[in-house]
């Protein structure tokens, strides 16, 4: 089920009855799912090679212009790991923005060719995610230029990095038709041991809550251990790791029964 509808579902049970029609069941994955992305990827080799040995369909997102992108997403591809642009993009403070970053001050034609030339970049390329973007994912105009970029480069998904509260790059991915996601969690935000095995428990509490969750982490020592040592187990925990494409073609069948369910029949709209 997506997030907040939990605490929705009272009131639509109360409402299904005053309509006389029976309340309708949420649909979930029968396991809880879960997909883990891994950023910032290209920029060194021995990490990027000890992230592609990570069990399971762990999803790779490169930095465009990183110096092993190349090389590391043709071996991802091989690897049988999904293979990302990780689009560097303007932030709020201001921060020194990676090559192949998109920016606010851009032109449509200028923006245009750099994600053009970004995708370009990054062999195997099935989707793409923000790195920061706290400023950019918030103006509807620029992630319009995205997605519609996105549809001239073939099926690609979106996963919304949420960098900001304010962003709306999902919605405008959603209005388009665009594959997509969003962040649930992010494993490294501190780097200390216990607090990233915290996180990873708190993606497995949000799965099997809602039925699905997506993470995001990093190509740090500490993040890589914790994942090799965490991942082997999910299968025993009564958790699925799907590639990120997978995760959201379950969330998308969810909504259209959860929304089909809830549609009222032509009989019931009459009366």
């Amino acid at each position: 089920m997506k997030r907040g509808t939990g605490l929705l579902w009272p009131v639509l049970c109360l409402c299904a009855g005053l309509l006389g029609q029976a309340p309708a069941v949420a649909v979930q994955p029968s396991v809880p799912v879960i997909s883990i992305i891994i950023d910032d990827m290209g920029k060194t080799l021995e990490d990027g090679r000890r992230v592609l040995r990570l069990p399971g369909p762990v999803a790779c997102a490169f930095l465009p212009r990183a110096a092993h992108t190349v090389s590391l997403a043709t071996q991802a591809n091989a690897a049988g790991k999904e293979v990302m642009l990780h689009l560097p993009m303007d932030s709020i403070d201001g921060r020194p923005l990676d090559a192949g970053a998109v920016t606010l001050d851009m032109t449509h034609g200028d923006f245009a060719a750099t994600v053009g030339a970004d995708l370009a970049a990054v062999p195997y390329v099935q989707g793409i995610n923000n790195h920061m973007g706290s400023l950019l994912t918030r103006h509807p105009g620029h992630m319009l230029w995205l997605m519609q970029e996105m549809q001239r480069h073939g099926s690609m998904f979106f996963v919304d990095s949420r960098t900001t509260v304010a962003t709306v790059a999902r919605q405008v991915a959603h209005e388009n038709g665009i594959p997509n996601t969003d962040r649930n969690v992010f494993l490294d935000h501190k780097l200390e041991a216990s607090e990233i095995e915290y996180q990873f428990d708190r993606l497995l509490r949000l799965a099997r809550k809602y039925g699905s969750a997506v993470a995001i982490g990093h190509p740090h020592p500490q993040t890589l251990a914790m994942l090799e040592n965490r991942l082997p187990s999910l299968r025993g925990q009564g958790i699925r790791l799907l590639p990120v494409a997978e995760l959201i073609r379950l969330q998308q069948e969810e909504e259209q029964t959860w929304q089909a369910s809830w549609s009222p029949s032509p009989k019931a709209a009459k009366n």
